[in-house]
């Protein structure tokens, strides 16, 4: 019987790391939906101001929208 108690001991362990693990698990799973639906916003903001700049740019000249021009060394 002495051998049991190390054992129910180790097991008990066992399911308290395995507790605390599934628990950071959970956490980590929340912190990155919540930062998923932050970048889904932030995206969104960016495509908004960026197609409100293209606007803006041929609006105001006529031009290609920068955005779309190529880079001065091609």
């Amino acid at each position: 019987m002495a051998m049991e108690q190390p054992m129910e001991a180790r097991l008990q362990a066992g399911e308290e790391a395995i507790a605390h693990l599934s628990r950071a698990v959970d956490e980590l799973s929340e912190v990155v939906a919540r930062q998923q639906r932050e970048i889904d916003v932030l995206t969104r903001r960016v495509a908004m101001l960026m197609q409100r700049e293209a606007e803006r740019e041929t609006d105001g000249g006529g031009t290609i929208p920068l955005a779309d021009q190529r880079p001065p060394h091609w």
